[in-house]
């Protein structure tokens, strides 16, 4: 709270979540909200009913009835003596979430939001499913949201009725899961709350933040589209953090921003907020792929107003290259059918931790893709957008999953995953009514990518890997029939940078604003790959090709089909 609030209403920042403040969200609470005070701004945090000190049951992720609390609390903050009847709403990931879903409803109180990891179409852009293929983040974040909500009441803030309040929390909890699995499709389940069902509706200002390493890249650019002038889009190198203290570098001086927007929406201050540029941007400049990602390469731009990019057309030569020419000549017909492991480089889907969580060297999942890439860059090529693909293909079965990866080979090999995209086909004209694969026939598919801010440099080469399977991430087709690919048909679409200014964007002033905590033990983030195959025992591989069975006594050859890189074969042998 400002001193002096009594005497002189302010305005206020409110954030709402399920993550308990005390022992919880604190420590970035206090890099944050003492900073807002000194500025004039109060701030509120609340937990949602039925999670930390709040009372009741959850009931689910952005309920109608946890976004009708919110208005309340909305109407209650500007009641106050200290508040000046101007509320401001701000969070990351579920709090960034219920902010534009909130303003959706348009509460008088709530004049501004800022939105940082979230999303505007909850079935797409979340970590359940996305364009019909199921994640596999869904399974660990039920079982994370679960362990946050069965967490006690905090006995020093609530007293001694700790234990009837975790006892009715306890008996009563949903498991997420079972919801969202019954909700498959994008049916009015996911249309609640995703704004992108109304964008012309939405009332308020809204700055949206994203950054690259992050699931949730999408929105900032969906955002403006949508939102167009009332939209404010920032993408940084970011993982799933505030900017401040987001890893990689650089970093963003979040709490300026903050102030100047909430200074400009809340309590009237001439100082420009509205005319900042549509679109800023980290463009990253060929990070490679590492153990831990401390500092991304590249340089910031800012586009005044987003337009549609125009987009260079990459297709196939007769001798399996990618180029830059209209006209595609491919290699024929190529049967694809992925091993389930495709895709252990993947990463986490949203990542918390810039290391192990990060996608990592691609070419461990070559091996199972087909791919096409350019001969050495004589010229940079700066993209900015959501690259798409259009390409024909046949499948044995009633649906597949194609997963696409769009990569940057530096000069030495090494490989770094520009971005990707993933499709159930059978959702290849929308995700409401799914349409089975007719057997055997081709059928032209047109998939939009992620979006994506990069340089490829001279000398590097752009990369083109499509494979049936990307496991971890999504869970492979019950059947996994893999498909015929039409190399002659692949269209890539990349959206080209086109006019930008180049900006500066000022780091944060202290380095490590987040308080210091005795910690009993480190933290470590680690991945590894482990397989079980009897009765042989313990293997390199994590899985098989079903049906290829493989002894200690044998040096069999892993996978049972030659895996087809463009126009050579590739056998990976295990011992």
């Amino acid at each position: 709270m400002p001193e002096g609030a009594e005497d002189k209403p302010v305005p206020t920042v409110l954030e709402y979540l399920p993550y308990r403040k005390r022992g919880g969200t604190d420590p970035r609470d206090e890099s944050t909200y003492p900073v807002f005070a000194a500025a004039g701004i109060a701030g509120v945090r609340v937990d949602i009913r039925g999670s930390g000190e709040s009372e009741g049951v959850i009931d689910g992720e952005y309920t109608p009835r946890e976004l009708a609390d919110a208005c309340e609390i909305l109407e209650w903050i500007a009641a106050q003596p200290w508040s000046n009847g101007n509320v401001g709403m701000m969070g990351i990931s579920w709090g960034g979430f219920n902010c534009l879903q909130v303003a959706a409803l348009k509460p008088p109180q709530l004049k501004a939001v800022i939105s940082i990891a979230s999303t505007v179409d909850r079935y797409n852009d979340d970590i359940h499913y996305k364009n019909g293929t199921h994640l596999s983040t869904q399974l660990s974040w039920a079982a994370t949201m679960l362990a946050y909500q069965s967490r006690s009441p905090d006995i020093d803030l609530v007293g001694d009725r700790w234990k009837e309040m975790w006892l009715e929390r306890l008996e009563g909890e949903p498991f997420f899961m079972e919801e969202w699995l019954a909700h498959q499709r994008r049916d009015d389940f996911w249309k609640h709350g995703s704004i992108c069902e109304d964008f012309d509706g939405f009332p308020v200002p809204a700055l949206v933040i994203a950054g690259w390493a992050d699931g949730y890249r999408n929105t900032p650019l969906k955002a403006i589209e949508g939102l167009h002038e009332r939209g404010k889009a920032i993408i940084g190198p970011w993982i799933h953090k505030y900017p401040h203290f987001a890893w990689p570098k650089p970093r963003m001086d979040f709490h300026t921003e903050a102030i100047a927007w909430w200074k400009r929406w809340l309590d009237d201050a001439d100082n420009g907020a509205e005319d900042l540029p549509q679109m800023r941007a980290y463009i990253l400049d060929g990070p490679r792929p590492a153990l831990r990602r401390e500092n991304d390469p590249g340089y910031w731009v800012a586009k005044q107003d987003w337009e549609e990019p125009q987009t260079q057309m990459l297709t196939v030569a007769a001798d399996g290259m990618l180029n830059a020419k209209d006209a595609s000549e491919g290699t024929g017909d190529i049967d694809l059918r992925s091993p389930l492991d495709t895709g252990i480089s993947s990463g986490e889907w949203f990542t918390l931790k810039p290391d192990a969580e990060i996608a990592g060297d691609q070419r461990i999942d070559d091996g199972g893709s087909l791919v096409f890439k350019t001969a050495p860059l004589v010229e940079e090529v700066v993209y900015l957008g959501a690259p798409e693909l259009t390409v024909d293909v046949a499948c044995k079965g009633d649906w597949e999953n194609l997963a696409v990866r769009l990569i940057d080979v530096h000069p030495d090999g090494t490989e770094t995953r520009a971005c990707y995209g993933v499709l159930n086909l059978a959702h290849r004209e929308g995700n409401e009514t799914p349409v089975k694969m007719p057997k055997g026939e081709k059928t032209r598919i047109s998939m939009q990518l992620d979006a994506m801010g990069y340089r490829f440099a001279p000398g590097h080469r752009i990369k083109l890997a499509l494979s049936t399977s990307y496991w971890p991430t999504i869970l492979p087709s019950p059947q996994a029939p893999g498909l015929t690919i039409d190399t002659a048909s692949i269209r890539l679409a990349m959206p080209l940078l086109g006019q930008h200014e180049r900006i500066a964007v000022d780091a944060p002033e202290n380095a490590d604003p987040l308080p210091q905590y005795e910690l009993l033990l480190p933290d470590e983030t680690r991945r590894s790959v482990k397989g079980i195959w009897s009765p042989g025992g313990p293997i390199t591989a994590s899985m098989r090709t079903p049906g290829w069975k493989c002894t200690p006594e044998t040096d069999c050859a892993r996978r049972k089909s030659a895996t087809r890189t463009g126009r050579s074969t590739r056998t990976t042998r295990c011992r």
